[in-house]
């Protein structure tokens, strides 16, 4: 654990996954974890910079090792070919996620806005699509609790739609991860 040289936090659908990276720069080992599970190891390389590319669900990852003078090296992960900070961006404006405590137990909620999936604790959750006057609700169970999410049109195309999420008709907050 003395190598770990870059740690990533990627949001994904199904929760945020830890990224760590193992980088030997004498023995140019490399070791990804994911999550705490190693995925990849690589011993006695001899060539200290490069890329290695691995998945984690359907995110295509990259990390990308450059030497940057004498033996100081830049570590870089790309989601699925955007850098990590441009992925981020783009997961906040096709995903809402909401974090609330669900008898006692710290619970993270997902919607994605493409595919309208909802996921509880990274699983998907079966849903009931529903026209109300004002927009639409999508509705699913949360342990012993019934939610839904309403989608209300703005009526300004900057805006767009508006997701909230309610658990037994009150309003969670939007979370900001």
């Amino acid at each position: 654990m003395a190598d770990i040289v870059a740690i990533w936090d990627v949001p994904l659908s199904d929760k945020n996954h830890r990224i760590e990276l193992e980088h030997g720069t004498l023995s140019g080992k490399r070791i990804i974890r994911v999550d705490g599970k190693e995925i990849l190891k690589k011993d006695w390389m001899f060539k200290l910079v490069g890329s290695e590319s691995f998945e984690i669900g359907k995110a295509k990852c990259v990390i990308t090792i450059q030497a940057i003078g004498g033996f100081t090296y830049e570590y870089s992960l790309s989601v699925n070919g955007k850098l990590l900070e441009k992925f981020r961006e783009n997961q906040s404006k096709v995903m809402k996620t909401w974090l609330i405590q669900i008898m006692g137990e710290p619970t993270r909620i997902v919607l994605e806005k493409d595919t309208l999936d909802v996921w509880i604790n990274g699983q998907k959750a079966e849903t009931a699509g529903e026209f109300v006057e004002d927009g639409t609700e999508t509705h699913f169970s949360v342990g012993d609790y019934q939610a839904y999410i309403k989608a209300v049109s703005t009526g300004n195309k900057r805006k767009g739609i508006v997701h909230s999420l309610f658990v037994n008709d009150v309003e969670i907050p939007e979370s900001v991860e």
